[in-house]
């Protein structure tokens, strides 16, 4: 089938890449994924088959057994992930977050202590901000940590950590008040640790619990959980990066590559919702003729299609601005807003175009319009990419004198 959103100036290894890939999401995912979604099944046997791709290690530099490929690869690769089932690609994506998270700004020690068993998937990443009071103000965090010794007593409840139940590291934003005198602006007085824990639920370290699995409306398989930590003790080279007060920047880091992420998300749900209405509506026929001969229907899938370029456009121009190094929060900002609203339009269309049966789980599209507005609130909801996208602009065209 000829697909939309192909990317320029690929070379010829990013090209093998995603074309294996998009063959294990053709051959491995889509036929299984609507069950394993409607049983809300962790699908273990996907996932041991993308480490064996690799691909926990995509963006791993070489040095620490990883394929050091770029943001772009990565977000392409997501793209290809999330057409075949969404929540395959949350899986990695808050791996990969995390990974990111420790190449940029943990010490040496933190660096060569995990990044390699992260690389082969060994150890599965998570990381956590949000609480249950809070959403994106992440300045209203309580969560807190008070040194002892050559630990940090860790207090508080988290909430939203995808991969919680799964995973056996975890990336935690907490509030340390150590070194930070009374009046420190909020974002100044926060410090990411990184807590080891057993897979699984109840107590997966002695002050750590993670209750069980957040029942949704969708995006199911991959566990969502709340994280609750009374006295957990964590031994202060977990500090991130070794110093305190650096948590508020780091995360932020990690989120802008994320917005990225979900911004091929929703590219990769959009061009699969894309592909079952212009199926359909090539099979579906109504008053002699199949309803793709319809104009109301052309003019849907024209519509769809276009959503779909322009989306994948604006994702590959952030992944781009980000690989660069230069800074890419207004690009990922915009990205990340416009995929997403795209997507649940895309979706909803191929929705309308499936009529009566899209309303029936036996449609592949019914699961895509359930996980479609997940996009729509994670990593930062679309009111809070205008705010970002709003700032950066004035900053931009800030008049002089």
């Amino acid at each position: 089938m000829a697909r939309l959103a192909q990317t320029a100036g690929l070379t010829d290894i990013q090209r093998e890449i995603l074309s294996t890939v998009r063959d294990f999401v053709d051959k491995e995912i889509i036929p299984v994924a609507t069950e394993l979604e409607h049983r809300d099944e962790y699908p273990q046997q996907i996932v041991d088959g993308l480490k064996e791709l690799g691909l926990f290690g995509l963006m791993i530099p070489e040095e620490y057994g990883g394929l050091g490929e770029s943001l772009l690869t990565y977000a392409l690769c997501v793209e290809e992930i999330a057409r075949g089932w969404m929540s395959v690609s949350g899986i990695i994506n808050t791996h990969f977050i995390v990974a990111y998270m420790l190449k940029q700004h943990g010490t040496q020690e933190q660096r060569e202590h995990f990044l390699p068993r992260m690389a082969a998937g060994d150890i599965r990443g998570a990381f956590s901000m949000s609480e249950p009071a809070l959403g994106s103000d992440v300045s209203a965090i309580t969560s807190k940590a008070v040194r002892d010794g050559d630990e940090y007593v860790l207090t508080g409840q988290k909430m939203w950590l995808t991969n919680g139940g799964t995973s056996s590291l975890v990336a935690v934003l907490v509030r340390s008040d150590e070194g930070h005198p009374e009046g420190t602006a909020p974002h100044k007085s926060m410090t990411t640790f990184l807590v080891e824990k057993e897979p699984g639920f109840g107590e997966v370290r002695p002050g750590l619990t993670i209750p069980g699995k957040i029942d949704k409306m969708g995006y199911k398989g991959v566990d969502t959980t709340e994280l609750i930590m009374d006295g957990l003790r964590v031994p202060a080279d977990r500090v991130l990066g070794g110093s305190t007060g650096r948590g508020f920047y780091q995360m932020m880091d990690g989120v802008e590559v994320g917005r990225v992420n979900v911004a091929a998300r929703g590219c990769g749900v959009a061009q699969r919702a894309f592909e079952l209405g212009v199926s359909y509506a090539q099979q579906r026929h109504t008053f002699g003729k199949a309803i793709a001969q319809h104009q109301a229907i052309q003019f849907k899938l024209a519509e769809m299609a276009t959503k779909v370029e322009a989306a994948h456009a604006m994702m590959v121009n952030a992944a781009r601005k980000k690989d660069s190094g230069e800074r890419n929060d207004l690009e990922a900002g915009m990205a990340k807003y416009l995929a997403s609203e795209y997507c649940k339009e895309v979706v909803e269309d191929a929705f309308r175009i499936h009529g009566g049966y899209g309303f029936s789980k036996e449609y592949e599209i019914e699961r895509l319009y359930r996980e479609a507005p997940m996009l729509l609130i994670g990593e930062g909801t679309a009111e809070i990419q205008k705010m970002i996208i709003g700032r950066r602009l004035l900053e931009e065209y800030r008049l002089q004198g």
